[in-house]
């Protein structure tokens, strides 16, 4: 089985805005880019999910009609990026450095934004979202974000938990980008020049 992932186009925001949880659209020119590259590469007989964030949800629409083979799309809550609490909307660069390093000092539990999701549960979530998949005996494509990516990555390779800041991946994940794992092909990859 296969797991195609990918990540909305750019967001209609600021330049460096902390924008997990907040729904917030993403450029539409880019988001059709987007459809077509991965409608063009999916097989036939892949399940459509989405986070319920806008900038997932039109991405995954606009396969669909491309494709409507596939079928529906489903929308699925824990496909939605990490809620960052009380930095949402704020710029990165506004965030006191100590709210920062408070996070980092304990990255499984502490909740980002005070009441924000920690990335123990947000891990969990997510590894919930792939058992589930893998249980489903179908190959499937998750319209999603950056953070959902790099944790299922985590969760294909036996990791359900994050302890340390500095054990979470750090590849760049451009939008509009997608990956495949799973399988017994080599992972793919499909990237817009965004």
């Amino acid at each position: 089985m296969r797991l195609w992932m990918q990540r909305h186009a750019p967001v209609l925001c600021a330049p460096g805005l902390c924008y997990g949880a907040s729904d917030l659209p993403a450029d539409p020119a880019h988001t059709a880019e987007a459809a077509a590259r991965i409608a063009a590469a999916l097989p036939a007989g892949v399940a459509l999910w989405t986070s319920p964030r806008v900038r997932c949800t039109v991405l995954a629409e606009a396969v669909a009609r491309l494709r409507p083979d596939l079928g529906a799309v489903r929308t699925d809550v824990r496909l939605a990026e990490m809620d960052f609490g009380a930095w949402e909307g704020r710029p990165w660069s506004a965030i006191a450095r100590s709210e920062f390093d408070a996070w980092l000092a304990d990255f499984a539990d502490a909740r980002p934004g005070g009441h924000g999701e920690s990335t123990r549960a947000f891990m969990q979530r997510v590894a919930a979202a792939w058992d589930d998949w893998r249980s489903g005996g179908r190959d499937a494509a998750w319209f999603t974000h950056a953070g959902v990516m790099r944790a299922a990555g985590l969760v294909e390779r036996g990791r359900r938990t994050v302890r340390e800041a500095g054990d979470w991946p750090q590849d760049a994940i451009g939008h509009g980008e997608w990956r495949c794992l799973g399988g017994s092909r080599q992972p793919g990859a499909g990237v817009l020049g965004l």
